[in-house]
């Protein structure tokens, strides 16, 4: 049996309720550990995961696109989401308030229904926090594994069991104290989702653009009531019983890669709401509609959601940049697991998954087109602090924080205390320089090492106060300081790991050139250093969107990942239509997508067609191995 740390997981929450990471709690001194009630797999037994996932954005970015005086009108639709079931409408009266301005935490629980069960019924299969930063304007996931065992708090008693265990034994109530003590945050609000909507809601929609990994195979279906699944590689559409096979395939690999699938789908089901043209009121009012069917929405104080408040998060959802949906979880490799299939994660890395949720690494993404010098080092930069939040003592902390980040902090005016004009800013803000582009550089960088904070230029009012610095920084109520992510190393630019290997590819190139392909089908020079074409379907050419030609090369890792290069004659598919940057390198043009601080896709033009490498389901490539392969793409010599 493996073994790691079991005691002393997660965080309790701080005194002030603001969610700052704080030491492990002290676990009760008598544990009785719990086994799993078995459990039966029934075609769509994972279903309610996905949807969980679907409905956080459907029902906001549908409500949005709709149109507020349209959804004003009917309010009917907002009332539809309050809780109905009692065990719902008791857990809500332990949520915590949101305040205006500040980041709100979502906690989604999907649950299903089996059939011949009686009794406690519902099983939970999806446990997810999503946070949503006006602000920052920024959308953040936390999904955690099914089998991962924690603190379960039941009103009546507390064990130590899988986290799923907490729905079974005590409901809504049960997970939302058992997540809030594992992670230490609050939580605002509170969702449930029944699977059987999930099909509709895809159908309605019209399917869901995705790039497929790999082959998805199951033909032993069996008594057990596993479905039968033929999934191909490849950018395609999928309708609602593909989608629905894609999202909850586990038969060759672990929960993890299935966690990462769903945050994948609901990025693309965003995407696909936000980027169609055909979608009308009446056909989003339909998907509101499923949704409602099938989710209960329940908020601090109870009663209905207040429909300014659903079409707030809406239009958040809706106008999110690109870039800034960051998904956070619970990494496989440093998880264990026991005979049972019982998961245990060391504190550290609930901590730092946590960290990664409410500090989601966007900064990073530049939107595309736009302008602007280099951002200048700490050294360069002088900050002035300003005490915005009330708190005895902030500025002149924060300031030696910055300090020992290498800023150069500088004092108010002779005589004048560092207090800002007022002492209730509910987010902190960073000034720049009026007419300085470089201030302004400095402002956003700074905002990026201070979490959530806006950046605008100085108003006159404060020329006064700002004392000549390039920056100022108000500190609000949302700040939590500097400190670095607990058990996590910032990045390193290390070279790409690559390996010259064209004749790994060579053979599955030529078959597909043999399909009389119309376009060039560019050879791959490089791979991964540990890749090669995958052994069950390592290429594929197929029509894509009706009337293009596509061509996938699929290739596996040693760790039992798949990354993949597309190919096709159509000219604006929606997965790379709207990149974050551009590189030049040498006489190409590379289009980079990100996911938060994830490179995602790069793609470029060539000859007419489009080309794009695509990352692992956990984006475990670099930027710089994404960036070589897809430089490595050439067309092939004759001979």
């Amino acid at each position: 049996m493996k073994t790691t740390t079991k005691r002393g997981m997660g965080r309790s929450a701080s005194a002030n309720g603001n969610g700052r990471a704080v030491l492990p709690p002290v676990v009760l001194a008598e544990m009785a550990f719990y086994r799993q009630p078995r459990r039966r797999r029934g075609p769509f037994r994972v279903a309610a995961r996905v949807l969980a996932w679907l409905v956080a954005v459907a029902a906001v970015v549908a409500s949005g696109v709709a149109g507020g005086g349209y959804l004003y009108a009917k309010e009917d639709v907002a009332e539809a989401f309050a809780p109905q079931r009692v065990s719902v409408q008791v857990a809500e009266k332990q949520l915590d308030v949101s305040l205006p301005g500040r980041p709100a935490i979502a906690l989604v629980i999907g649950y299903d229904r089996r059939h011949g069960e009686q009794g406690r019924e519902f099983r939970s299969d999806t446990i997810m926090l999503v946070r949503a930063d006006p602000t920052a304007r920024t959308l953040s996931t936390l999904s955690f594994p099914r089998d991962l065992v924690v603190e379960v708090r039941c009103p009546s008693r507390r064990f130590m069991g899988r986290i799923n265990e907490a729905y079974w034994e005590c409901k809504e109530q049960g997970t939302l104290e058992t997540v809030r003590a594992l992670t230490g945050l609050p939580v605002h609000y509170l969702v449930t989702v029944n699977f059987r909507g999930f099909k509709q809601i895809v159908a309605k929609l019209g399917g869901v653009w995705m790039d497929v990994d790999r082959r998805y195979f199951n033909d032993n279906t069996g008594p057990l009531g596993y479905a039968a699944i033929d999934l191909q590689p490849g950018y395609q559409k999928l309708n609602g019983s593909q989608a629905l096979d894609f999202v909850r395939f586990r038969h060759t690999d672990s929960d993890h890669f299935r966690l990462a699938r769903q945050q994948l789908f609901v990025e693309a089901f965003k995407e696909s709401i936000t980027s169609s043209i055909e979608l009308s009121s009446t056909k989003l009012l339909k998907i509101v509609k499923v949704v409602t069917g099938n989710v209960e929405v329940g908020q601090a104080g109870g009663g209905t959601l207040p429909l300014p408040t659903l079409l707030k998060y809406a239009l958040l959802a809706y106008h999110l940049p690109n870039g800034h949906f960051a998904q956070s979880r619970i990494r496989p490799d440093v998880v264990s697991e026991d005979a049972e299939f019982r998961q245990f994660a060391p504190a550290s890395e609930i901590n730092r998954a946590v960290w990664d949720f409410t500090h989601p690494k966007v900064q990073q993404v530049r939107v595309r087109g736009a302008k602007g010098p280099k951002p200048p080092s700490p050294r360069n930069t002088t900050v002035l602090v300003l005490n915005g939040n009330g708190v005895q003592g902030a500025a002149a902390t924060t300031s030696d924080a910055l300090r020992r980040r290498g800023y150069r902090t500088t004092a108010p005016p002779p005589g004048e205390e560092a207090n800002a004009p007022r002492m209730d800013y509910a987010t902190s803000i960073v000034y720049f320089r009026r007419g300085d582009k470089l201030a302004r550089a400095a402002a956003r960088k700074l905002a990026g090492t201070v979490g959530t904070a806006e950046v605008k230029r100085l108003p006159r009012t404060l020329d006064y106060m700002a004392n000549g610095a390039m920056v100022v920084f108000i500190v609000g109520q949302s700040f939590d300081g500097l400190q670095p992510p607990p058990g996590s190393q910032p990045r390193r630019r290390e070279p790409p790991k690559v390996a010259a290997n064209p004749a790994a590819s060579l053979p599955y190139v030529r078959e597909a050139r043999r399909e009389g392909v119309p376009f060039p089908v560019l050879l791959p020079h490089v791979l991964e250093r540990t890749s090669l074409p995958d052994r069950e379907k390592a290429v594929r050419v197929y029509k894509l969107a009706g009337a293009h030609k596509a061509v996938r090369l699929v290739y596996k890792t040693d760790a039992n990942e798949y990354w993949g290069i597309q190919m096709t004659n159509w000219d604006d598919p929606p997965i790379v239509s709207e990149p974050n940057r551009h590189r030049r390198i040498g006489r190409r043009t590379y289009a980079l997508h990100y996911a938060g601080e994830d490179l995602r896709v790069v793609s470029f033009r060539y000859r007419g067609a489009s080309y794009w490498v695509v990352n692992t389901l956990m984006n475990s490539l670099s930027e710089r191995t994404m960036l070589a392969i897809a430089r490595g793409l050439k067309p092939v010599r004759a001979g």
